[in-house]
């Protein structure tokens, strides 16, 4: 059974999660040094540069990306039936890239001797943002309000005593 904080606090999370836009891409088979370095040249850049960005960097990992982000755009498309992709100001807000599973293989070397090689994977999630959409304020209670104005008084009061 789950209490009504929880119910409410999961509600709350889900509300949230219905207006995140975002696509995840697991075990992908490029290290993860590889990737950031991919992901940090569209960050915060908008949607369609992104992607040519992208379409036209040599590194292997880029098209990995290239194929994420498309998948996130779809996401989008999915949740904002009847909006135009080109009316939106969409922009790739965060790209997360997370260490993945190892694989660890012996390569034999001269005289007896094994070195480790490490095929490294990682995991990516990104996000896209909406610039078009507001962000609602939240209210400021009544004590901030007080706490505010009182503020505004004591700057008033500062100024005349430097002028004497």
């Amino acid at each position: 059974m789950m209490g009504a904080r929880k119910r409410n606090r999961a509600e709350k999370l889900k509300e949230e999660r219905k207006k995140q836009y975002f696509a995840v891409l697991s075990s992908c088979p490029v290290a993860p040094r590889k990737m950031r370095l991919v992901a940090d040249q569209v960050r915060g850049k908008e949607v369609n540069k992104a992607l040519d960005i992208l379409r036209f960097n040599p590194k292997a990992a880029s098209s990995y990306l290239e194929k994420l982000l498309l998948s996130a755009i779809s996401n989008w498309q999915n949740k904002n039936e009847g909006v135009r992709i080109e009316d939106s100001n969409l922009i790739v807000s965060q790209v997360q890239v997370n260490a993945g599973r190892t694989l660890k293989r012996i390569r034999p070397e001269a005289m007896g001797r094994a070195h480790l090689i490490r095929k490294r994977s990682n995991h990516v999630k990104i996000w896209l943002k909406n610039l078009n959409e507001e962000v609602e304020k939240p209210e400021t209670s009544a004590p901030e309000k007080a706490a505010d104005t009182n503020k505004k008084g004591d700057t008033s009061t500062n100024k005349t005593n430097k002028q004497e």
